[in-house]
């Protein structure tokens, strides 16, 4: 695996690790919730030396080695980062690489600004988690009671394998310890006594106090004229389920693959081939 150079980007508000040589073609790289920019560690090196192109892997913020913000992380409110980091380095035209959350602020871009989107590849995303128009009050209600709690000090850990150890057993999907270093890695701050706590801004926790509803996310979608690849792990979170499938369905110049792997096949050892492989394919 190559290594990465580190990126500091928008007066040092956003964190980035990037590969491939300074001149060449641009991706940016969105990672999913509470991951990082480590998520595409394993797939950059790869795609740079098959593509010849630069990847720029972005810590969105609350993430990695991002700063924190004030007030909601909102979906939309990561477009902001993207955007940011564009015009630093002077991207007019983007390709997109996205994982889980990071494919819903891919979507998103590429709806309301396509004159701004080349090329999207999703990984194991699409689209954004939705609230029914007719569940909103409920779930307002959640956010407001949540930011009104009293926040709790960021989880403390003895080393970095019990972090790791940590991630593993309290993910939201699977994932198993090889798959997860880089991301734990990434995220952790020594220190003096030795033990390791979590970067992570612990508000990203908290429940959006609003969503996007069902129907609002298919008319996104719907306006998404970019070529797009999406790449699904055979175990990942969309597969065969009804809103996977009207989502996909909203965009019909979208190319479908699946493949061997669960919801971080793209950082799987066994499976991160399989993906730089599928990518370059389609890009043929």
């Amino acid at each position: 695996m190559s290594e990465a150079q580190v990126l500091t980007l928008s007066g040092g508000r956003l964190a980035a690790l990037s590969w491939g040589e300074g001149s060449a073609p641009t991706w940016l790289a969105l990672h999913g919730w509470l991951d990082n920019a480590a998520s595409f560690s394993r797939l950059a090196p790869l795609l740079c030396v098959r593509l010849g192109i630069r990847i720029v892997a972005l810590d969105f913020a609350g993430h990695g080695h991002s700063g924190h913000r004030e007030g909601d992380y909102a979906l939309w409110d990561y477009c902001h980062d993207l955007l940011d980091a564009a015009e630093e380095l002077g991207l007019e035209r983007l390709s997109l690489l996205a994982h889980s959350m990071g494919a819903g602020v891919a979507c998103l871009t590429a709806s309301a600004l396509p004159e701004r989107i080349e090329r999207l590849v999703l990984i194991d995303g699409l689209g954004a988690v939705t609230t029914p128009a007719g569940e909103s009050a409920a779930q307002l209600r959640k956010g407001l009671r949540a930011a009104r709690r009293t926040r709790s000090a960021p989880p403390r850990y003895p080393d970095s394998e019990s972090a790791v150890a940590a991630r593993v057993a309290g993910g939201v999907t699977p994932i198993d310890a090889v798959t997860a270093t880089p991301l734990v890695e990434r995220n952790l701050i020594l220190e003096a006594d030795g033990h390791v706590r979590l970067r992570t801004d612990g508000r990203l926790l908290w429940p959006s106090p609003v969503r996007l509803s069902p129907e609002q996310v298919l008319a996104l979608l719907g306006e998404i004229r970019t070529p797009a690849l999406l790449i699904e792990g055979e175990t990942g979170i969309l597969g065969e389920r009804e809103n996977a499938g009207a989502a996909r369905a909203a965009m019909p110049q979208l190319v479908r693959r699946v493949l061997p792997g669960g919801h971080h096949l793209h950082l799987e050892p066994a499976n991160v081939g399989r993906v730089a492989t599928a990518i370059a394919e389609w890009l043929q």
